[in-house]
């Protein structure tokens, strides 16, 4: 079992920047596979980013050269840098896991078994 606990979200004004942190617990091995999604009132939740262990990152088209996505082993933690928000990015952001990923589902929510219960990120013209 994974613990995932999110934290960092708030309310923000267009082109502000919000970091989103994750801290994970339980049984974490080196090799987790972890990523961010979001959810919109009314819509689907859509993957934002996602990373594996050495590094290599996946990012959707509509946050790409504005959300980073990074994390520290020693603390376990995953963060999300998000700069120059707009207001469509507004969302309930979750934090998920799996000890496993294939490369081409890294985005999509039901490749992930763990979950946080969620941040809320609101972005005002």
């Amino acid at each position: 079992q994974v613990q995932l606990v999110e934290s960092g979200g708030g309310s923000v004004q267009s082109g502000g920047t919000l970091r989103l942190s994750c801290a994970a617990s339980g049984h974490i091995s080196s090799n987790l596979y972890m990523a961010w999604f979001r959810q919109a009132p009314g819509e689907e939740r859509e993957g934002v980013a996602a990373t594996v262990s050495d590094g290599r990152t996946t990012y959707a088209d509509s946050v790409k050269g504005r959300f980073t996505i990074s994390q520290d082993n020693a603390k376990n933690t995953l963060y999300l840098e998000m700069n120059r928000l707009k207001p469509e990015d507004t969302a309930m952001y979750y934090c998920a896991a799996a000890f496993w990923v294939p490369f081409n589902a890294r985005l999509r929510q039901n490749a992930y078994t763990y979950w946080g219960q969620g941040t809320q990120v609101t972005v005002s013209s």
